[in-house]
């Protein structure tokens, strides 16, 4: 029996967050550059979007390129950026076909002139689309997402258009790279590594984390499948006790 089978129905995340995990050792261990992993781990993206979208699945945020890894050999953040170049170009098609809205967030004016070109099109080109919103994370640290928004709330203070007292959890959060997008319920992590490496640090404060030993261009829709049915097997109690959740739900129902 599939994992697919077994998830309920009514019970899907709306947004699932993923950290990509595993392309450099996969590629290592079979002898190859590591550039020929992330070629494989684009092969891995599609297949989670297309298990994404036939699970009604609304948000996939996917961590495509931290701004640490601009400490990378410089072979590496070239032949990535050309990667970014090409599957834009290449998946334009399926997001069409599959009403998939391309969205971005990170420091992207850090990005080469080319890239920031054809992702800036694929986004204008996708608007319409109504299905899965596919976020990719690109020069994104939560480090520098948070700063920015401080930075932001002191000008509007200095200006005296907010007062210091009037600051709290939901206008901080409207200053973020994703204001227009819900916090991801689940965050899965690829290639065995338990941590979260500045990723959405103030969205996932109640996530579910999901750790798998599988390297990312190994990862399968059937992978994705395992995540959610571990997802949907948790009590999401957001600080409260399990008999409080089952007070609201009862009161919920009845």
């Amino acid at each position: 029996m599939s994992f697919k089978d077994k998830i309920i129905k009514d019970r899907i995340p709306a947004h699932v967050a993923i950290i990509m995990d595993g392309n450099g050792r996969w590629a290592k261990k079979r002898g190859f550059l590591r550039t020929l992993g992330h070629e494989k781990g684009v092969d891995a993206v599609r297949e989670t979007v297309e298990a994404a979208a036939a699970l009604g699945i609304s948000f996939i945020t996917l961590y495509a390129f931290s701004t640490e890894n601009w400490n990378r050999p410089r072979y590496e953040i070239n032949a990535l950026m050309k990667l970014l170049v090409t599957s834009v170009n290449k998946e334009r098609k399926t997001f069409m076909d599959n009403n998939i809205r391309l969205l971005a967030i990170g420091d992207l004016k850090n990005l080469p002139a080319r890239s920031q070109g054809e992702l800036k099109k694929a986004i204008e080109d996708t608007s319409g689309n109504t299905g899965l919103r596919l976020v990719l994370a690109l020069s994104y640290s939560s480090r520098w997402e948070i700063v920015e928004a401080a930075r932001s709330l002191a000008r509007q203070v200095s200006a005296g258009t907010l007062k210091a007292d009037e600051i709290n959890a939901d206008s901080f959060s409207g200053l973020l790279t994703t204001a227009e997008i819900p916090d991801p319920e689940l965050l899965i992590r690829t290639s065995g590594e338990c941590r979260v490496s500045n990723f959405l640090l103030w969205q996932i404060a109640y996530s579910e984390l999901y750790f798998t030993p599988t390297l990312w261009p190994d990862f399968t829709k059937e992978d994705f499948y395992k995540a959610i049915v571990d997802y949907q097997g948790r009590e999401r109690r957001f600080g409260l006790t399990s008999e409080q959740i089952k007070q609201t739900k009862n009161r919920h129902f009845n």
